[in-house]
Parts: structure tokens; sequence; C-alpha cells
């Protein structure tokens, strides 16, 4: 779907949470600039994510990050081929600062607007760096609102294998991380104590979710957590928190890598990828390349910061959707509860 003789200049904005960003992508892979302000400092002060202070800061932002983006592209709007932004799922006041955002540049320079999936986003950030991927494969994302296990049959062709039940993956990381005394985000504080735990040290359950082979369901492993917490306090048992934490993210990875592989087996699949915030995880990405590496499976995952939110996926899965002439009129609105695959 590639047509190198023709650059597809995309600018691209991501604001669904507490990211505001603006990307320059070419032609789907090539990432031109890729600007992200980020708002976790100020939420964490609340413990997580406030949803009435992330629009604003989006509000105050957007300009500036889109401004920052066309300078290190060295190009200017007029450039552009078409403006890409997210319109769901997300925050609803989030999302609508990014579209209303879009549809204005859209509208005053007579460009075609392009919505994307939030999800198709972190699924097409793998693109970005491993020029070689192309559809079919398999994608599990992980993040703090988001744990799919996805078919990608074609581009902006998806199956939903699997999906939490409950709390995605990288939510119940926040919480456990609350309850042991390590704060907001807790994903990244987890693994880093997790360094100095033994991850054998509790068996916390692995759920398995009736009727859904694929499914999820990390609220009884939180819950485990909790219970465990607890009941060492009422018996006056010193906590460990770096054993904790690293017998929980045991537990979580466990659990995602054997649906992974099962669905891996099932399909006969021979490419798998990792998208999402949670995908930064070391011992995730560690678990699943080695899973990967036993079945003789390539295993795709992007860098760091195209795992958390951030423009230039979204500029990614623009760009195949704008080949595929999807385009979207001035009343693209935003839709916080988007299901991946919908309109």
């Amino acid at each position: 779907m590639n047509n190198p003789e023709k650059e597809i200049k995309i600018l691209a904005i991501e604001s669904s949470c507490d990211e505001t960003a603006a990307a320059v992508v070419v032609n789907g892979r090539d990432v031109r600039s890729n600007v992200i302000s980020s708002q976790i400092a100020l939420h964490t002060l609340y413990g997580g994510v406030v949803p009435e202070i992330a629009s604003r800061k989006h509000i105050e932002k957007i300009n500036q990050v889109i401004e920052q983006a066309l300078e290190d592209a060295h190009m200017t709007l007029d450039d552009m081929d078409a403006i890409g932004v997210t319109y769901g799922p997300g925050l609803v006041g989030a999302l609508l600062v990014g579209v209303a955002e879009a549809k204005a540049i859209a509208y005053a320079k007579n460009l075609p607007l392009v919505g994307v999936h939030h999800i198709e986003g972190h699924i097409s950030a793998n693109y970005i760096e491993n020029k070689d991927l192309e559809p079919p494969f398999l994608c599990l994302v992980v993040s703090g609102g988001h744990t799919h296990l996805v078919k990608v049959t074609d581009y902006g062709k998806y199956e939903i294998l699997g999906k939490t039940r409950d709390d995605a993956a990288g939510e119940a990381f926040d919480k456990v991380a609350r309850a042991i005394g390590l704060g907001y985000p807790g994903g990244p504080k987890i693994e880093k104590i997790s360094h100095e735990g033994n991850p054998d040290a509790i068996q916390f359950p692995r759920a398995k979710v009736g009727g859904g082979a694929y499914d999820f369901s990390f609220s009884g492993l939180k819950s485990a957590v909790l219970n465990y917490l607890n009941g060492c306090k009422m018996k006056g048992i010193e906590i460990h928190p770096a054993d904790v934490a690293a017998s929980f993210q045991k537990a979580v990875t466990d659990v995602l890598v054997e649906h992974a592989m099962h669905a891996i087996d099932e399909f006969g699949m021979d490419r798998f990828a990792i998208a999402g915030g949670v995908a930064s995880n070391g011992t995730l990405r560690a678990a699943m390349e080695e899973a990967c590496r036993k079945k003789g499976v390539q295993f795709y995952h992007p860098s760091p910061i195209l795992c958390t939110d951030n423009a230039a996926m979204i500029g990614a899965a623009a760009y195949y959707d704008f080949l595929a002439g999807k385009r979207d009129g001035l009343d693209l609105n935003a839709i916080p509860n988007l299901k991946l695959g919908e309109r």
C-alpha cells in the first residue's frame, strides 16, 4: 500500500488523555517530528489523571506542540497533504481539544481530515521502526485504559480476539503502586522497584475468564494484592514492597504471555507485536521475546517513546486510512467509548 513515488505528509494530533502531542509523518513510517507535552508531573499531585485539568492543559499546549512539530520537520501547514487526529476512545474533554484543532486547520487550509482510533494508533506505532512489518500479525495492546489482543488482518482492519473484562493492565499497575506507597504513575515505579524484589515471593492468582479464551481480568489480581497487604498489617507481618511489586508484575506478565502464545498457536501466526504504555515494561518485553523465540515467531515492539501516547503513531495510522480513502467531515466528533473497528 506504500507509494514511494508520492510523499504524503500528514500532520497528526493526539490529545486523548494526559499528553498533548503533534507530529509530522511522511508515508506512514518516516517521522519527521514528534513533539509530546506530558502532564504527568501535574497529575502526580492528585494521584492520577484529573479530566478537567487535562482538558485545560491541552488547550494551553496544543498550538505550541503543533508549531514545534512543524518547525522540527522544517515544514509549514501548506506542505501538508492531510490532518490526522485521535477522536476516540479517551477522555471526552481532552479528545475535543484535539478534534476541534484538527477540524479548524483542515477547514482553514482545505485539507482532508482523517479521524484515527487511539488503539489503532498504538498498533501502528510498530510500523514506524519496523519497516518490514506488514499485516497480517497479532498485536497485544496494553496500556492504562486498554488491554486488547488483536488480529491485524490488513492495514486498518482488525479482529479483536480478547480484551479486559474489568481493569486494564496499566490501571492495575497504578492501583497496586498506590497501595504499596509508590504513587503515580504506577507502571514505571513498579518496574523499577521490582528489580530489587523476588517475583516468586508471593503466589498471586492468574485469572481465567469463562467463555472468553483470550479475555483478560485483572480486578481479582488487584484485590488479591490488597488482601495480602491488609492481611500482613492485621497479623503484624513485615511487608516487602519490592517482593509485592515483583510478584504482581510476574502475575500480569504470565497471563499476557500465556494468552498471546495461545493465539499464536491457534491462528498459526509468525509475527507478534506489542503496543501501548505497558509495552515499554522491560519484564514483559523480555518474557514475550523469549516466548516468541521458542516458537520461532518474529517479535516486534516500538521504542518506549512510541509506546506512550504520541502523535507519530496517529500519523502512521492516518496514512493507511488516507490511502484506503477514509475521509471525515467537519462534523467529526469525539467519541470517548469508541470501539475498535467502529466508525
